[in-house]
């Protein structure tokens, strides 16, 4: 039987068993050998495809956090501090003050039919030290028609007056989460699931479960295409009949560039309701869709003050984060779908909820002991060296948010952790040394997807002004590859099948026009991407 062999200037395989090579042979979307042509002769006829002859393949990146939210939030404005592009190769500028948000709001609000709200996302309340955006400032833009901004964190927004009375939540103060000015009034801004729920609610909107449209399937698939990711993970989904069967028509097609992995939402069922919904999802599992993962969420972001902090708190004094459930029902929820025989990847940004989660995970392996349980600890912003020996201990997995040391470090070295607790961020090094299975994400749509970036962050930890966070917490680049690769596979329980070049796994692989290894630092997150492959399939990026 024929089989196609691809020819590169190099193949870094993430196989330490033969780390390089310069041919591999693909048959039925499989690996079916690598190394030179003279050790792949034996394999049989052959058609040799020479079109990557002076590119450095890499096996296909694996996102092992992001959200199919990135597909969904394009349909709207984007209003983030930093210049970002979107799918369509449009760069939309940096609001970097309150006026030229409210500028680019009115903009956008001239563009859409009088019945139609205003959404836009990607607002960051903490680059305005000033003082935070409120209903007035969006009740200035239009008072009539609803607004609502989406924090970057996804775990705020801010509304104006016509979406409170909308949604009821102008008469509801004490809802947990909605904030109030001196008066007692709400003030627009909403913090974490249960306050922003009364939104998306009276909009008839569930962000989450679009993202599971095939529609916004396609345009993750593209996004992340550009970029080399062959794999892609929505850690939030709500696996909705209609989702599920969406996921499964769009993502089976081998024209959509992307294997998936959606982690059902632990916290929109009950514990009984939600095991036996994977459980019935996991039987539905392909070649290109992966089910069985469950996301659960603790605290919020540290950056939005609502994540969990342990003494001292706040470096600036503020008060501590929120909990999006009980203590007791998330200890509850880990217990029961560990039981289960299932795997939890566990939002965790402040270290108090990293050490709810660990008491949790410890408790269940001492009652239902299991091997090779892979449970993950998602971000991991700040995680002490007492915290990484328990995870070591206990067999857990973290995937670190390395992005947050570009975008929110020197915001967390000046108000939210000062100096030392920043020297420990993203602590990638010490949990290496450690032993614990690493890898990193961008948890986008929160920062762009670009596995590059995020291995340069693992390597450089510079911030947004340059300065460099906790030096002694550097990978080296070869070790950054692995985190994107092979080792953020393994925290999905996918690295049988994906992460390294090897015989038998799947033809996956990101073609680069440069070898990461040999560029200037600086220059790392800039290599070009020339095209993706995705079970043999090649799908150019030019």
């Amino acid at each position: 039987m024929s089989h196609r062999i691809f020819v590169a200037r190099r193949i870094l395989t993430m196989n330490p068993s033969q780390p390089e090579a310069t041919h591999i042979a693909v048959r039925d979307g499989r690996i079916l050998g690598i190394g030179s042509l003279g050790t792949l002769a034996d394999l049989g006829d052959f058609e040799l495809d020479e079109r990557f002859a002076d590119k450095v393949i890499l096996p296909g990146f694996v996102e092992g956090h992001s959200h199919a939210l990135e597909g969904v939030l394009w349909e709207y404005p984007y209003a983030g501090f930093f210049p970002r592009q979107g799918p369509d190769g449009h760069t939309w500028p940096g609001l970097t003050d309150i006026a030229a948000l409210q500028r680019h709001l009115g903009e956008q609000v001239g563009k859409l039919s009088s019945e139609i709200p205003l959404i836009a996302w990607g607002f960051d309340p903490i680059y305005f030290p000033q003082r935070r955006l409120d209903r007035d400032d969006l009740d200035a833009v239009d008072a009539e028609r609803p607004i609502v901004v989406i924090h970057a964190n996804l775990h705020m927004m801010t509304v104006n007056s016509a979406m409170l009375r909308l949604s009821g939540l102008e008469s509801q103060a004490d809802v947990e989460g909605v904030v109030t000015f001196d008066d007692g009034r709400p003030n627009g801004e909403l913090r974490e699931m249960a306050a922003m729920f009364a939104i998306f609610d009276t909009l008839n909107l569930d962000l989450f479960d679009r993202g599971s449209e095939e529609a916004t399937l396609e345009r993750y698939a593209r996004i992340g295409q550009r970029h080399g990711v062959t794999t892609l993970t929505d850690l939030y989904n709500p696996l909705s009949e209609t989702g599920v069967e969406s996921m499964q028509r769009t993502c089976n097609r081998d024209d959509v560039p992307m294997r998936l992995a959606p982690a059902m939402s632990a916290l929109t069922y009950t514990p009984e309701d939600g095991i036996e919904r994977v459980l019935d999802c996991r039987d539905k599992s392909s070649d290109k869709l992966h089910f069985g993962l469950v996301k659960l969420m603790t605290d919020g972001s540290i950056q939005g003050y609502t994540a969990r902090l342990m003494w001292p708190g706040y470096h600036d004094g503020s008060p501590n984060g929120m909990w999006n459930a009980e203590p007791e029902r998330l200890t509850e929820i880990v217990h029961r779908y560990h039981q289960a025989g299932l795997q939890l990847h566990i939002h965790t940004n402040g270290d108090e909820a990293v050490e709810l989660m660990l008491d949790a995970i410890e408790s269940a392996l001492e009652l239902w002991p299991r091997a090779d349980h892979r449970h993950t600890l998602q971000h991991c912003q700040i995680i002490s060296h007492a915290q990484l020996k328990r995870a070591a201990r206990l067999g857990v997995c973290l995937n670190m948010f390395a992005n947050h040391l570009y975008y929110w470090g020197d915001i967390h070295r000046s108000r939210t952790l000062g100096f030392e607790r920043c020297q420990r961020l993203e602590p990638l090094a010490s949990a290496d040394r450690l032993g614990i299975p690493i890898a990193a994400h961008c948890d986008a749509p929160v920062t762009p997807l670009a596995p590059l970036f995020t291995a340069w962050c693992v390597v450089a930890r510079q911030t947004a002004s340059g300065e460099v966070l906790g030096p002694n917490e550097a990978l080296s680049v070869e070790r950054a590859l692995r985190l994107i690769t092979l080792d953020a596979a393994y925290t999905l329980k996918l690295d049988d099948r994906i992460g390294s070049l090897e015989v038998g796994k799947f033809a996956d692989m990101a073609v680069l026009d440069e070898d990461p290894r040999e560029v200037p630092l600086a220059r790392l997150a800039s290599i070009g991407v020339a095209a993706t492959v995705v079970g043999g399939r090649v799908f150019d990026n030019g």
